[in-house]
């Protein structure tokens, strides 16, 4: 049996975690849940520690760029660390005297992470920090280029651990080389799933047998209206959409502008880098080889992607990102799709109603559920997107991939992961957060006997419709 196939491994593995986290559960105390969590936080936000591991991340995944991923990794985890502060994860968390109910924080036990290349650190960081705040175990399946930043992270994690007792068994990885068998084995074992990665990843997760969270495609598009200010919306989007060369879900793959504003901001978005180009056939051969993305592209510096587009002379120097203005939305049309590259389509639209449609024909064909930004003044049409397209988050004036998983300057949780409701196919909504890796007693005591009359339940709709 080869290294990729021995499975039995992985049944060891989640042996000691069970063992590790019975006896984490069993000296339980919210100090101890809190240590845990801080100490895997300073393991990677440790300056020493976070530029080598992002520096071994752009190595090994080849995807993104060092100085945003040290940001990314300090900024996401310093977030997560301010959300969970104050929350009570052990023992009795909440009394409702009225109702006679008791909760108690329960650990779900061990959970199994499966993590993308994308965001090889940031994201079993995420996840590791919202397990043990909860009194779990955790086993982390890095994808195959990811394997080495995960060793990393661990033994940084593991020498952490080593100064407050904890065991390092409480966070582990699939040993050797990854596979499709050691991860699916993992998943059966696990006690609960969670999955941040290609849908493959998301498909094998929800049928494996194990209670799952799994999170949906992305596929950004930004909608600039004409109360917008053009220079504003400009460098936010270009500070969003270069943001770790967009290896983001987050990043903007789509902007749709009014008329109205459309030359204005085209001249802005050339200010911060941002360069229209005309000749789209030529660019979609060069992006798209036998219908996948064409590696020499996905999350490279700009450069990079220029000279592997044939676009080095054809842009100004400091070309940071391109877009392609088309109209075509589908599967015969990838631009409209998501690119992992500093590479946007742009669409026109005649006013706000008709952006809104070129948008949910953009959810249709993918992208349903994740997020939609917009740049407006208009205070009711960010509403006006949340009550009628098929969407999760409405960004408002806002840098898209800075703001979607949490920021100092918005109230959403911080994560890597975006739940996209039934429309994305999952069975959450909102960020992935603590909340998902706890579960609860409930010890129920007789109150009152109190039960309504016909008439309270029923008055209003008698008056109305007759009895």
């Amino acid at each position: 049996m080869s290294e990729y196939d021995n499975i039995d491994v992985i049944e060891s593995v989640i042996s000691r975690a069970r063992v590790a986290q019975k006896a984490y559960e069993n000296n339980a105390s919210q100090v101890n849940y809190d240590n845990a969590s801080k100490a895997v936080a300073w393991a990677v936000m440790e300056p020493t520690h976070n530029l080598e591991l992002a520096k071994l991340a752009v190595e090994t995944t080849g995807l993104g760029n060092v100085k945003d991923k040290v940001l990314k990794n300090h900024r996401k985890t310093l977030g997560l660390m301010r959300d969970i502060k104050n929350i009570k994860t052990c023992g009795i968390v909440r009394e409702d005297c009225a109702k006679g109910i008791t909760e108690i924080a329960r650990p779900i036990g061990v959970i199994g992470s499966v993590v993308p290349s994308t965001n090889p650190i940031a994201t079993p960081v995420n996840n590791i920090i919202n397990a043990l705040k909860c009194g779990n175990s955790i086993v982390v399946a890095p994808s195959p280029k990811g394997v080495q930043s995960c060793q990393l992270l661990l033994k940084y994690i593991h020498l952490e651990f080593d100064k407050v007792g904890l065991s390092r068994d409480l966070v582990q990885m699939i040993p050797g080389v990854g596979s499709k068998l050691k991860t699916q084995r993992m998943m059966e074992l696990s006690d609960k799933v969670i999955c941040t990665g290609s849908q493959n990843n998301v498909r094998r997760a929800q049928t494996c047998g194990t209670p799952a969270v799994a999170v949906g495609a992305g596929n950004v598009t930004v909608i600039v209206d004409e109360t917008a200010s053009a220079l504003e919306a400009a460098k936010k989007i270009s500070l969003s959409k270069t943001f770790d060369n967009a290896t983001s879900c987050s990043s903007e793959n789509s902007i749709i502008v009014v008329d109205k504003i459309f030359d204005d901001f085209i001249k802005a978005l050339a200010l911060e880098g941002g360069i229209l180009i005309q000749d789209q056939s030529v660019l979609v051969r060069k992006m798209w080889r036998n219908g996948e993305l064409n590696r020499s592209v996905i999350a490279q510096d700009s450069d990079k992607m220029l000279k592997a587009l044939d676009l080095t002379e054809k842009v100004p120097k400091g070309t940071k990102f391109i877009l392609v203005e088309t109209s075509g939305i589908g599967s015969k049309h990838p631009l409209s799709g998501e690119k992992l590259s500093l590479v946007i389509a742009l669409y026109r639209a005649k006013d706000f109603s008709h952006a809104a449609e070129l948008a949910r024909k953009l959810f249709s064909h993918q992208g349903a559920g994740h997020s939609i930004g917009i740049h407006t003044t208009d205070h009711n049409r960010p509403l006006d997107l949340g009550m009628s397209l098929p969407t999760c988050r409405v960004i408002v004036n806002q840098a898209h991939a800075l703001a979607t998983g949490g920021a100092f300057n918005n109230g959403m949780p911080f994560s890597l992961s975006m739940g996209c409701g039934s429309w994305g196919g999952n069975s959450i909504d909102e960020n992935l957060n603590w909340k998902h890796f706890i579960q609860y007693a409930k010890v129920i005591r007789e109150i009152e006997y109190k039960e309504p009359t016909l008439d309270e339940i029923f008055n209003n709709y008698w008056a109305n419709f007759n009895k």
